[in-house]
């Protein structure tokens, strides 16, 4: 048996042996009309039966999950699980488990294979007679993070959650296993947050930095989607234009027969539909990328505020600068690799991970962009120093909506991410100079970075360490060994 300490300060559950073998069952000792006042002033709906037509509006596309999640922090959610826990006089730590459970906290909120959707994975059968409008906006809406939290709330309080926990858990999902899992967690979550939040990924790096950057990441592809599919478009556009024309002066040639007169008209007119069906693609794909382009836009701005309020953990991945350049690469000289000569023109091919991130590598200017990612470069940029020298980076993945021709750019300023597109075998970064002085990788800035951003492919790398950049961090520990158990802590 496991035991629960408080959940809130008027929240008590005590778990007693039952009959069956792995039965809890938790009592609510809280007043109850303490809870019916909390639940008055939310004007919360009652466990006690469930929706009626009409009681509530829901999302009218109830299973197509938001353009943009809500991200909340840990604490933010620990905060939601107690509330709600105390408005349905439900365990709050069961609450904060099945949200592990079912969507990993908002990031896997389906629709699922079974059709279940939001934060706590209800089926829309269920949703329209538990599904709770805890935020009052209106709308009952399972993939807003309060709505489906205290819908969980009231699903297990009408369960049976008040008398025996096991029976509610099993409600909402009917497997001995899942309710086996469900209250491990919430025992975890019971013996200390930092346990919990350590077991869970969510210990000294805020899980709401991963987040954003899983989200970033999928609005970045969405942004690449766009770039390759845009130009694509238009090409589809010209051709059918095109063979639009050919066909027209073939039909106004007078010595033509009827019969293939109406004949090239009927082409041309086919082929007129299809070169505005393709306009229409066109204006779509154009609309999706300036929405793509917002979402990173807004979700870059979330993550400088997440490191300004974690600046420690921010500058843990940040490009080291030295001597007034940052090595164009990120990851680091374990993943990160370039040869001395590959090209008989000067130019360096640095091997890197798909999706490694791109910087500028000195205060610079855009002088030209390649964005829809044909020809032999792909996706790249060129850039100006304000020595005059030039370098082009080919075969992005993704381009940087900040980066457009004019645009200044600071050193390390992120630019895009490694890819392999246009004339390339794998990813890497095609780092070309002009003018045509040295290789990249023979100029004294690149090679300082050798062992500290970057190992050499063709010959032993030296041992170095990056330059610490001014954090000072130290070992918080619970007992006399700071380092027991699987997690270390920062602190500036």
């Amino acid at each position: 048996m496991r035991r629960f300490g408080a959940i809130l300060a008027v929240v008590a559950v005590v778990c007693v042996a039952a009959s069956q073998a792995d039965a809890r069952t938790f009592t609510i000792v809280s007043p109850v009309a303490e809870q019916a006042e909390q639940q008055a002033v939310q004007k919360l709906p009652s466990y006690e039966q469930p929706n009626r037509p009409g009681d509530v509006a829901f999302p009218v596309a109830l299973s197509t999950p938001p353009a943009q999640p809500a991200v909340l922090s840990y604490d933010e959610l620990r905060d939601l699980w107690q509330r709600a826990g105390a408005a349905y006089g439900v365990p709050w730590q069961v609450l904060g488990a099945i949200n592990k459970v079912e969507s990993n906290f908002g990031q896997n909120m389906g629709p699922s294979s079974a059709g279940a959707v939001g934060w706590m994975q209800f089926m829309p059968s269920t949703w329209d007679r538990w599904g709770t409008d805890a935020d009052g906006d209106g709308v009952a809406n399972p993939w807003d993070p309060e709505d489906a939290v205290y819908s969980a709330g009231r699903y297990l309080a009408a369960a049976g959650a008040h008398t025996d926990i096991s029976r509610a858990v099993f409600a909402y999902n009917h497997a001995q296993w899942y309710v086996d899992e469900i209250l491990s967690l919430a025992a975890d979550l019971d013996s200390g947050d930092a346990g919990f939040a350590a077991g869970l990924g969510l210990g000294a790096v805020d899980y709401r930095l991963a987040m954003l950057e899983e989200q970033l990441a999928d609005a970045r592809k969405e942004i690449t989607r766009a770039q390759r599919l845009i130009p694509s478009g238009e090409d589809k556009a010209e051709r059918l234009e095109r063979k639009a024309l050919i066909l027209a002066e073939r039909a106004g040639d007078p010595s033509i027969s009827t019969d293939t007169f109406q004949e090239l008209e009927s082409r041309i007119s086919a082929l007129e539909r299809a070169r505005k069906q393709t306009a229409e693609d066109i204006d779509r794909r154009r609309a999706e990328l300036d929405a793509a382009v917002a979402a990173v836009t807004n979700l870059e701005d979330q993550l400088a505020a997440a490191a300004v309020a974690d600046p420690a953990t921010a500058a843990l991945g940040a490009p080291g600068s030295i001597a007034g350049y940052v090595f164009p690469v990120g990851g680091g000289p374990s993943v990160v690799s370039v040869g001395h000569r590959h090209h008989d023109y000067p130019a360096a091919d640095i091997a890197a991970p798909e999706g490694s991130p791109l910087y500028a590598l000195a205060d610079s200017f855009v002088m030209a962009t390649y964005a829809d990612g044909s020809g032999k470069c792909g996706i790249g940029l060129t850039i100006q120093l304000e020595t005059g020298t030039e370098y082009t980076y080919c075969h992005l993945s993704y381009l940087e909506p900040t980066v457009h021709p004019g645009a200044a750019l600071a050193a390390g300023q992120p630019v895009g991410l490694v890819g392999s597109t246009g004339h390339s075998t794998g990813p890497h970064l095609h780092l070309q100079l002009a003018p045509a002085v040295s290789y990249p990788q023979e100029e004294s800035w690149f090679e300082s970075f050798a062992g500290v951003a970057f190992s050499w492919q063709d010959s032993p790398t030296p041992q170095r360490r990056a330059k610490p950049r001014g954090q000072v961090f130290t070992v918080i520990g619970e007992g006399s060994d700071p380092f027991s158990g699987n997690v270390v802590t920062f602190t500036r």
